[in-house]
């Protein structure tokens, strides 16, 4: 069996305002997080999201449920600070499980979310 280690994995996502737009994309970042990363969800220890203050029309965590993953993962949400030039239209991401020691951590920004972290972009 091969032993794995602690890891936190980043990652963000842009969508519009409403409903279906915010449960893609949260379904789309945590899936491609665990594709990515080659995570089982098992992996996960826990999930914290975070919304720009301009979405507020669907909770992530209840989206990634409603969608069948994620029924047994810890995770929060969180509104992020209003902050002159922040990204609007943003879910961002924190992810902490467990991984392959070999293998560096992939870290996900899709959407046009790829401008928060470029030098983490492929």
């Amino acid at each position: 069996m091969k032993k794995k280690t602690c890891k936190a994995l980043r990652g963000a996502i842009c969508a519009a305002n409403t409903e279906e737009e915010i449960a893609a994309a949260a379904v789309e970042l945590y899936d491609t997080l665990l594709q990515e990363n080659a995570l089982a969800e098992e992996d996960i220890v826990s999930l914290l999201f975070s919304l720009s203050p301009d979405l507020d029309a669907l909770n992530p965590a209840a989206a990634l449920r409603q969608s069948g993953r994620a029924r047994e993962l810890a995770m929060m949400v969180f509104q992020e600070a209003a902050v002159a030039r922040t990204l609007p239209g943003t879910i961002r991401a924190l992810v902490h499980c467990y991984g392959d020691p070999r293998r560096a951590p992939r870290h996900i920004y899709l959407r046009g979310a790829e401008v928060l972290r470029p030098d983490w972009v492929t």
